[in-house]
Protein backbone atom coordinates (compact mmCIF):
# COMPACT_ATOMS: atom_id res chain seq x y z
CA UNK A 1 0.00 0.00 0.00
CA UNK A 2 1.45 3.24 -1.29
CA UNK A 3 1.52 6.11 1.21
CA UNK A 4 -0.93 7.88 -0.89
CA UNK A 5 -3.74 5.49 -0.36
CA UNK A 6 -2.80 5.65 3.53
CA UNK A 7 -3.79 9.24 3.24
CA UNK A 8 -7.32 8.75 1.49
CA UNK A 9 -10.51 8.47 3.70
CA UNK A 10 -12.21 5.10 3.40
CA UNK A 11 -14.50 5.09 0.93
CA UNK A 12 -18.55 5.71 2.00
CA UNK A 13 -21.44 4.44 0.11
CA UNK A 14 -24.87 5.70 -0.33
CA UNK A 15 -27.66 4.98 1.89
CA UNK A 16 -29.54 2.59 -1.01
CA UNK A 17 -26.23 0.85 -1.46
CA UNK A 18 -25.44 -0.23 2.12
CA UNK A 19 -28.48 -1.05 2.43
CA UNK A 20 -28.59 -3.17 -0.67
CA UNK A 21 -25.64 -5.01 0.57
CA UNK A 22 -26.59 -5.28 4.10
CA UNK A 23 -23.41 -4.06 5.98
CA UNK A 24 -19.77 -6.09 5.90
CA UNK A 25 -16.41 -4.96 4.51
CA UNK A 26 -15.63 -3.93 1.43
CA UNK A 27 -14.11 -7.26 -0.57
CA UNK A 28 -11.18 -7.42 -2.74
CA UNK A 29 -12.06 -5.62 -6.32
CA UNK A 30 -10.87 -8.36 -7.79
CA UNK A 31 -13.62 -10.59 -6.26
CA UNK A 32 -16.48 -7.98 -7.00
CA UNK A 33 -15.09 -7.14 -10.64
CA UNK A 34 -15.14 -10.78 -11.64
CA UNK A 35 -18.71 -11.24 -10.04
CA UNK A 36 -19.72 -8.06 -12.48
CA UNK A 37 -18.16 -10.35 -15.43
CA UNK A 38 -19.84 -13.35 -14.64
CA UNK A 39 -23.57 -11.13 -13.93
CA UNK A 40 -22.61 -9.81 -17.48
CA UNK A 41 -21.88 -13.24 -19.13
CA UNK A 42 -25.32 -14.11 -17.87
CA UNK A 43 -26.86 -11.42 -19.71
CA UNK A 44 -24.86 -11.71 -22.83
CA UNK A 45 -26.65 -15.04 -22.90
CA UNK A 46 -30.09 -13.79 -22.33
CA UNK A 47 -30.12 -11.42 -25.07
CA UNK A 48 -28.92 -14.01 -27.28
CA UNK A 49 -31.97 -16.33 -26.31
CA UNK A 50 -33.88 -13.06 -26.83
CA UNK A 51 -32.09 -13.03 -30.38
CA UNK A 52 -33.01 -16.57 -30.82
CA UNK A 53 -36.41 -15.93 -30.05
CA UNK A 54 -36.94 -13.16 -32.57
CA UNK A 55 -35.19 -15.04 -35.41
CA UNK A 56 -37.69 -18.21 -34.43
CA UNK A 57 -40.66 -15.45 -35.05
CA UNK A 58 -39.24 -14.20 -38.38
CA UNK A 59 -37.37 -16.51 -40.16
CA UNK A 60 -38.97 -19.50 -39.55
CA UNK A 61 -42.75 -18.97 -41.13
CA UNK A 62 -42.03 -21.55 -43.68
CA UNK A 63 -40.60 -24.32 -41.21
CA UNK A 64 -42.83 -24.62 -38.60
CA UNK A 65 -46.29 -24.38 -37.86
CA UNK A 66 -47.49 -20.97 -35.74
CA UNK A 67 -48.58 -23.30 -33.05
CA UNK A 68 -44.79 -24.57 -32.71
CA UNK A 69 -43.71 -20.91 -34.05
CA UNK A 70 -44.81 -19.26 -31.29
CA UNK A 71 -44.46 -21.94 -28.53
CA UNK A 72 -40.46 -22.52 -29.00
CA UNK A 73 -40.18 -18.12 -28.86
CA UNK A 74 -42.34 -17.83 -26.11
CA UNK A 75 -40.40 -20.33 -24.66
CA UNK A 76 -37.24 -18.75 -25.39
CA UNK A 77 -37.91 -15.05 -24.36
CA UNK A 78 -39.52 -16.55 -20.94
CA UNK A 79 -36.16 -18.55 -20.39
CA UNK A 80 -34.57 -14.88 -21.30
CA UNK A 81 -36.30 -13.15 -18.93
CA UNK A 82 -35.85 -15.62 -15.85
CA UNK A 83 -32.18 -15.63 -16.44
CA UNK A 84 -32.09 -12.00 -16.87
CA UNK A 85 -33.91 -11.57 -13.50
CA UNK A 86 -31.91 -14.45 -11.72
CA UNK A 87 -28.77 -12.77 -13.00
CA UNK A 88 -29.09 -9.90 -10.75
CA UNK A 89 -30.53 -11.91 -7.72
CA UNK A 90 -26.85 -13.58 -8.09
CA UNK A 91 -25.11 -10.90 -8.78
CA UNK A 92 -26.55 -9.25 -5.20
CA UNK A 93 -26.23 -12.74 -3.28
CA UNK A 94 -22.72 -13.37 -4.29
CA UNK A 95 -21.56 -9.27 -3.57
CA UNK A 96 -22.89 -10.24 0.10
CA UNK A 97 -21.64 -13.34 0.63
CA UNK A 98 -17.67 -11.94 -0.49
CA UNK A 99 -18.96 -8.80 2.20
CA UNK A 100 -19.46 -11.04 4.78
CA UNK A 101 -16.80 -13.33 3.96
CA UNK A 102 -19.26 -16.61 3.50
CA UNK A 103 -19.59 -19.46 1.33
CA UNK A 104 -21.01 -18.22 -2.34
CA UNK A 105 -24.22 -18.93 -3.05
CA UNK A 106 -25.05 -22.25 -5.50
CA UNK A 107 -25.79 -20.75 -8.83
CA UNK A 108 -29.85 -21.50 -9.46
CA UNK A 109 -28.80 -19.92 -13.30
CA UNK A 110 -27.23 -23.18 -14.43
CA UNK A 111 -30.22 -25.74 -13.70
CA UNK A 112 -32.70 -23.22 -15.08
CA UNK A 113 -30.39 -22.75 -17.99
CA UNK A 114 -30.03 -26.35 -18.47
CA UNK A 115 -33.50 -26.97 -17.99
CA UNK A 116 -34.71 -24.52 -20.43
CA UNK A 117 -32.47 -25.06 -23.20
CA UNK A 118 -33.66 -28.98 -22.72
CA UNK A 119 -37.13 -28.44 -23.12
CA UNK A 120 -36.41 -26.58 -26.28
CA UNK A 121 -34.39 -29.18 -27.64
CA UNK A 122 -36.91 -31.56 -27.06
CA UNK A 123 -39.69 -29.34 -28.65
CA UNK A 124 -37.81 -29.14 -32.07
CA UNK A 125 -36.73 -33.15 -31.67
CA UNK A 126 -40.45 -33.77 -31.50
CA UNK A 127 -41.02 -31.28 -34.43
CA UNK A 128 -38.50 -33.04 -36.23
CA UNK A 129 -39.61 -36.39 -35.70
CA UNK A 130 -43.29 -36.47 -35.92
CA UNK A 131 -43.01 -33.75 -39.33
CA UNK A 132 -44.86 -34.86 -42.10
CA UNK A 133 -42.66 -34.59 -45.00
Amino acid sequence: MTVQQKDLPPATRGRFSSRLLSGGSEPDPRFTLANERTFLAWIRTALALLAGAIAVEAFTLELFVPEIRKTLSISLLALAMLISASASVRWLNVERALRHRTPLPLPALVPLLSMGGTLVTLVLIGFFVFRQA
